[in-house]
């Protein structure tokens, strides 16, 4: 499905010349013939992205910026202002305003087409992150609503260096820590001992298949004086029995402890701003379709917004990866020259 372009643009040959240009790029598009008409196309289309001429009669494009950002239905789509005007106050009043971009007429079709592809990458991507973020809310309250009701069992107390269970023991329990840090491990041929995950204040552990007997394969031990919840697995299925959607959240957090155990001494050693950078650019690469060694236009600001990082780390970051060869940057264009050395970024 095409992306929803708005254009608000008074100039009769420029609108037209432009709504061309963006329908030949596969957009769907609306147009206005002034700021009035653009704010109610607006709010009724509901647009993918908004391109906006600044000296409009009836309603400025400052002030269809200012009305848009006041309405929770159209305060996040992307705006982009398209201007005349190149005096740099002018430019950053439009930015002041919260605009994503300012471009000054006459503009290169391809500086258009590249603004307007980041800028609803850039929005794709935000968008998906709240949403990863609602579901890992909804996720959080379904397990603490489990552990709530495991906590209603007794605890039982470990000195440090006690084990909880070894290898050859039953497996009838779950355990949630009360207090103290649990270390789950196994010992190899050699007797080396090699630890399988660390387990601290409010998590559980222990093992979870129901249907058949099952003895414990690591050995879980105190690493300091511990207190913990010991819940016998019957009780356990029997809750879970009752509450589905709970069963499944259990199952994700499980399969994430897991990776993030096999993970943990890997990621100890990762540069998180370096490895932030370059999955953010390769995120934008897939997002915005580009072949892998092809050029993508996004300003520094809107990588650092998805990275979750500084601008200041950001910048030191890609000059970094510009001297290793990783790329080439010039202007807002950033051109990956060694896409596997970026995807190994760790």
């Amino acid at each position: 499905m095409s992306k929803r372009v708005l254009l608000i643009e008074d100039d009769k040959t420029v609108r037209e010349n432009t709504e061309e240009l963006l329908m030949l790029s596969d957009y769907t598009v609306f147009t206005a013939k002034n700021g009035k008409e653009g704010v109610e196309k607006a709010k009724s289309e509901l647009p993918d992205i908004i391109v906006c001429d600044v000296m409009m009669p009836e309603m400025d494009g400052y002030d269809v910026l200012t009305n848009l950002a006041q309405d929770d239905t159209t305060l996040e789509i992307p705006f982009i202002f398209l201007s005349a005007k190149t005096d740099h106050k002018d430019v950053r009043k439009g930015m002041e305003l919260g605009a994503d971009d300012y471009l000054t007429k006459p503009f290169e079709e391809e500086d258009l087409i590249n603004a307007i592809e980041s800028r609803i990458a850039k929005t794709d991507i935000l968008k998906a992150k709240r949403s990863e973020k609602k579901s890992e809310i909804k996720q959080n309250l379904n397990i603490e609503h489990f552990k709530e009701r495991l906590k209603n069992f007794a605890t039982k107390r470990y000195t440090a260096g006690s084990y909880v269970y070894q290898p050859g023991e039953a497996a009838t329990n779950l355990y949630l820590i009360k207090n103290g840090v649990v270390k789950t491990f196994q010992i190899d041929d050699s007797g080396k001992e090699l630890i399988t995950g660390l387990h601290k204040v409010d998590s559980f552990f222990g093992n979870l298949i129901f249907k058949k007997p099952v003895e414990y394969k690591e050995f879980a031990a105190a690493l300091e004086d511990a207190e913990i919840h010991c819940i016998p697995k019957q009780e356990v299925q029997s809750f879970l029995e009752d509450n589905h959607h709970v069963l499944y959240d259990i199952i994700d957090l499980l399969d994430e402890n897991l990776e993030e155990t096999k993970h943990q001494l890997l990621d100890m050693a990762y540069s998180s701003v370096q490895r932030k950078t370059a999955q953010t650019i390769l995120l934008f690469t897939e997002r915005l379709k580009r072949n892998k060694l092809s050029q993508i236009r996004i300003s520094r600001s809107d990588l650092a917004a998805v990275a979750g990082i500084a601008s200041e780390s950001l910048i030191r970051t890609l000059s970094k990866f510009k001297k290793e060869g990783i790329l080439e940057i010039e202007g807002r264009n950033i051109k990956i020259i060694d896409f596997d050395a970026l995807e190994k970024i760790k």
